[in-house]
Formats: structure tokens, C-alpha cells, sequence
């Protein structure tokens, strides 16, 4: 069994047909996978997909670059009692909505402005506890502003979803107690700091990610990305570590159960 903890496939502009993806994702055991929100509408559309697919589970967040336009209105998914939320606003064990995310800061782009990004976090991760949620984070060039944030509150339990940083704020974020999320990325990186870097994942804190439609990995560069393709990733990261593809299908996805309670 393999989980696909990242992907975008609710979204209205994925040109695949959404029976045959998650039909293919199953023939190559891919059994589970995450549809992450980026913004107020796209959270909303995962937990629509989630609803529809008993396979996919859901994320709601507003990412860095979208927060120029609002995040607060995430909050109102949570009020929908058709999601079997409880009277106290906490998500019961029946909801599929199983984190919040992807949020963060994303200075490589700074497609918002960046004190923008930093109320934007603080809320969505206030807004996480408050509703004993894990999070995925994404921060890309802003990890000097991120670590005294998150560094501000407690309880904190996530992922840093499409790690590509140093092996610094690798052990940064394993301090913490956060997951690390790889995709096709770790597949086709030129730098060899880089491969150190994903080799130096400790297993029991690694999870698998498609992010599709993008980043999609080696062999099928240029084909739309797919859940079904975090199969090509595991199988690399199991060459790399020289163990088994079922050893790392097996720990990563104990690893995503664990996390998002799937």
C-alpha cells in the first residue's frame, strides 16, 4: 500500500478524468491519497472530491501566495454540519477533512506580501490547534522568518510538505517533531546536496507526495503528474536507501496513518 500525502487532482483545471486517475492509483496500490486546498475555494473543492471518492481525504488552507485575497472564510467549511462536525467545532473521527494546509511563507516568489503571509500562518495555525488539526506546511526561501513563528506555539504536529532545503532546516524540522514530505523533485534533482539531504530523511519521518499535476518524476517527465506516479517515486528513494520498495511503501504509509489519522 502506498499513500499519496500531497495532491491537487479535485481542482477544476486537472485535465485528467477523476474515476479513471483514482482507478489507476489503485492498480498500482497507491490506496489512499490527500487533496490539499490552496486557497478559500480550492479547500472547499477538496472536501467536495473527498466526499465524492471514499479513497481521498481532504486539506483546507489558504497557501502563501493566494493569501492577498483572504483565508479567514476556511473557517465557515467547518461550520458545515454535513461534515459531521461536532457542536464544539472540533472535527469528529467520521470527518475527511484531515488537515490544514498548505500554508506557509513562500519568499521565492512573493506573490503576496509578506507581513500578508505572516498573519495569513499565525491564523491558519491558531485555527489548526483550535481544531486539533495536524498542518502542512509549504516554505520555500523563508525559513529564517518560519522557525521563530512556529517556535511561538505548542502542540504543532505536521509535515514540511516538498522539502527541498538544507540539512540544517532538515534537522530543524525533525526537532520539531515534523514529518518531511519528498516528490518528484527528490527524483530529478542535478545536486548531489540535495540527494544527501533526502538520503538523510530518517525513514520513520518521511512521507511520499505527488503534488500532481506538477513535479512530476523520473521516468515520466512531462506527462501530467498522478497519484499513481508516487509509485515512481518510492521505487527510487528504495534504490537510493538500497532496501525494498515494500519496506518504504510500508513505513511511509504507517507514517501518513499516523499523522493524519487516516
Amino acid at each position: 500500500m502506498l499513500i499519496d500525502t500531497h495532491c491537487h487532482i479535485h481542482e477544476a483545471d486537472y485535465p485528467l478524468d477523476s474515476n479513471d486517475t483514482i482507478a489507476k492509483a489503485h492498480s498500482v496500490g497507491v490506496d489512499q491519497m490527500i487533496c490539499v486546498g490552496t486557497s478559500e475555494e480550492s479547500s472547499r473543492r477538496a472536501v467536495a472530491f473527498a466526499a465524492e471518492f471514499s479513497e481521498v481525504y481532504a486539506a483546507i488552507g489558504v497557501h502563501p501566495h493566494e493569501t492577498k485575497d483572504g483565508w479567514k472564510e476556511i473557517a465557515q467549511i467547518l461550520e458545515d454540519r454535513s461534515l459531521n462536525i461536532e457542536d464544539s467545532g472540533v472535527l469528529n473521527s467520521n470527518s475527511k477533512i484531515v488537515a490544514v494546509g498548505e500554508i506557509g511563507l513562500d519568499y521565492f516568489y512573493n506573490h503576496s506580501p509578506r507581513d500578508i503571509q505572516i498573519e495569513a500562518l499565525k491564523w491558519q495555525i491558531e485555527f489548526a490547534l483550535t481544531n486539533n488539526l495536524q498542518i502542512i506546511f509549504h516554505v520555500r526561501d523563508a525559513f529564517d522568518d518560519f522557525w521563530p513563528i512556529f517556535d511561538s506555539y505548542k502542540g504543532i504536529r505536521g509535515v514540511v510538505h516538498s522539502f527541498t532545503d538544507n540539512q540544517l532546516n532538515l534537522e530543524a524540522a525533525l526537532s520539531r517533531g515534523l514529518y518531511v514530505g519528498v516528490n518528484g523533485i527528490s527524483t530529478f534533482t542535478k545536486s548531489d546536496t540535495q540527494k544527501a539531504v533526502f538520503n538523510s530523511i530518517p525513514l520513520n519521518r518521511l512521507l511520499l507526495e505527488t503534488d500532481a499535476p506538477f513535479l512530476t518524476p523520473v521516468p515520466l517527465r512531462g506527462k501530467v503528474n498522478e497519484p499513481a506516479f508516487v509509485k515512481n517515486i518510492a521505487q527510487y528513494h528504495a534504490a537510493s536507501r538500497q532496501i525494498s520498495v515494500d519496506e518504504i511503501a510500508s513505513i511511509t504509509s504507517a507514517n501518513a496513518r499516523a499523522l493524519f489519522a487516516l
